[in-house]
């Protein structure tokens, strides 16, 4: 199934919780291992696009699907004024506060604010209209039930000029080096994440969900469809990645 036929992810809301709640102990390992590292330096430049232009300790973001916080805790340590991290699965949510609160004991805490952790789901955000400046969302889009309706959300509680920022995994079509990247993913990943989270179905579903997305010309035009100008994007991972930053219209 491919994203023409359905809005969103390949599984149920339900089961995409259950599924973050089962590999949250295991969850930074496998990132920095399937990506070598790289999804550290893609953070902070997913940050400098998101309060780019504020002043520094100004702008209020909130990091939708936060997952364990690494966005966030960045946002925050990036030059953020006021962040926000928002995540549906409790254990994501607990492990984020416990990073939290190792960041808060070190010596140069007082410099940061601390992001507020909310329990919520990404289609309903309990914020009022346009109440940040900038909105973030790694490797969580993705995981949606209703793409369009979550970005139209997400446009919701940005003001209007501020920036939602994507960062996530985007099908690889070309021939050679997407063939080899697909066998990688589908056989590889598996395997490693299984033993590592015990949890081998979580990183099965990780690359059906990737080929189901939509491209990331595509997720630009349903940014533009939801309400955002500007929406451009740059590949990064040798394009198995893209940033997209896109700018909420002002009418």
């Amino acid at each position: 199934m491919t994203h023409e036929s359905q809005p969103g992810a390949i599984r149920s809301g339900d089961e995409v919780r259950r599924m973050f709640g089962r590999i949250t102990r295991r969850y930074d390992l496998m990132n920095r291992l399937m990506t070598g590292g790289r999804d550290v330096a893609w953070r902070r430049r997913s940050v400098r696009a998101a309060i780019g232009g504020h002043a520094l300790g100004t702008a209020r973001v909130l990091d939708v699907a936060t997952g364990t916080g690494d966005l966030a805790l960045a946002l925050a340590r990036g030059g953020s004024g006021e962040v926000v991290g928002v995540d549906f699965s409790p254990e994501m949510l607990a492990a984020a506060a416990g990073k939290s609160t190792a960041a808060d004991a070190g010596d140069e805490a007082s410099r940061h604010p601390t992001p507020a952790w909310v329990l919520a789901d990404a289609l309903r955000l309990p914020f009022p209209d346009s109440a940040f400046d900038a909105c973030t969302v790694a490797f969580g889009l993705r995981n949606m039930p209703d793409y369009r309706a979550a970005l139209a959300e997400m446009g919701r509680v940005i003001r209007p000029g501020g920036r939602l920022v994507c960062l996530e995994l985007t099908p690889l079509r070309q021939p050679v080096v997407g063939g080899l990247f697909g066998w990688y993913f589908a056989h590889v990943v598996p395997l490693v994440g299984g033993l590592l989270s015990g949890d081998r179905d979580a990183y099965r579903y990780l690359p059906q969900s990737v080929d189901a997305f939509p491209d990331a010309a595509t997720l630009a035009e349903l940014m533009r469809a939801a309400g955002f100008e500007q929406a451009t994007w740059k590949k990064l991972g040798g394009g198995t990645v893209a940033l997209h930053v896109a700018v909420k219209g002002r009418g």
